[in-house]
């Protein structure tokens, strides 16, 4: 990011945040709205900075960083949102911890790479809404399975599950939990109709066999309506479905592996998905088999076909037409 004067680290907790000048070696805390955010500007222009020449650099921190990332964006600021994992490996060796310390450490970070560093985009208002309708649904599936779970065990010691009380009262509280899972998956239909270009995608994503309502969801929600990430192998990375090398010298020379850092939310409903598409894609079928028969391991071709899955679902988004089964036209 070029023409940058000051890197400022700000570590985002729920209620504060923590604001370091790298250069000028100055902190200050203030409250994480918008008026901590007003006081803040204020500060540094107090300091001497030119806020077109400043680079603010702090982690993600979920919902409590948003509301920041959203200001310094509609004031043209630049901004970059880095993931807590690069910049934990990126400080070293390290036995304290306070939120002072960890703010300098971003401004750190930020002065460093402020050349590499690219301008950060927060989500659509839409994404957000459509995030935080998931992550509602996520908890009520969690509690339906546990529930669930607990009532498979309660029945081997009950007689007569029609009249027992407590089976009586878990048998609601599932019903309860399943109509409004499905109550919240309705909302999140009627949100993506609002906006032609989610709900253009949406459609698109979901003609590729194995790609269902969440699924297409979720992808919409992670790559940010198709935005956040530059092709379908980039995405794929990110959620743990590309083996890389792992070799050091003339001794150690191991298979190529999957790194652990990945999105497992994804990668979990991406097997899901190529589960299905195996049984619902003729294609699909015929390829899973014959590498079965040649002796590829299992999870090697399923993880293979993750990754047809998500080039499909890519191409057609930016194609803009719907993915056509070719095997039907074959004579």
């Amino acid at each position: 990011m070029k023409n940058v004067e000051e890197s400022v680290g700000i570590d985002v907790s729920k209620l504060t945040i923590d604001v370091h000048l790298f250069k000028k070696n100055k902190h200050h805390q203030f409250v994480n709205n918008n008026k901590g955010f007003k006081d803040m500007l204020k500060w540094l222009s107090k300091e001497g900075l030119d806020m077109n020449l400043v680079l603010f650099c702090f982690e993600h921190t979920g919902w409590y960083c948003l509301k920041l990332s959203f200001y310094l964006h509609e004031l043209s600021l630049k901004y970059t949102c880095v993931n807590p994992i690069e910049i934990k490996r990126s400080i070293g060796l390290k036995r304290a911890k306070t939120d002072k310390d960890d703010a300098g450490y971003l401004a750190h970070y930020a002065w460093i790479r402020r050349e590499e560093i690219e301008q950060s985009i927060p989500p659509s208002s839409s994404i957000v809404e459509l995030q935080r309708m998931m992550s509602l649904r996520e908890q009520l599936v969690k509690h339906t399975v546990s529930l669930k779970n607990l009532r498979t065990g309660m029945l081997q010691l009950v007689s007569d599950q029609t009249t027992d009380p407590s089976v009586l009262i878990l048998d609601k509280t599932i019903e309860e939990l399943e109509l409004q899972t499905r109550t919240i998956e309705k909302e999140m239909e009627l949100l993506i109709k609002t906006d032609d270009t989610l709900n253009t995608n949406y459609k698109l994503s979901k003609t590729v066999k194995g790609v269902g309502k969440i699924l297409a969801i979720q992808m919409l929600i992670h790559t940010h309506n198709y935005s956040r990430f530059m092709s379908w192998r980039q995405f794929s990375s990110y959620c743990g479905l590309v083996p890389y090398p792992y070799q050091s010298g003339t001794s150690i020379k191991g298979r190529n592996k999957i790194h652990s850092i990945s999105d497992r939310k994804m990668k979990s409903l991406l097997s899901m998905s190529a589960i299905s598409a195996i049984r619902c894609d003729k294609e699909l079928k015929i390829y899973y088999d014959q590498r079965i028969q040649e002796g590829k391991p299992k999870m090697v071709v399923l993880n293979i076909i993750r990754n047809k899955i998500v080039s499909r679902i890519f191409a057609t988004v930016k194609r803009g037409t719907p993915y056509v089964e070719l095997n039907q036209f074959a004579a």
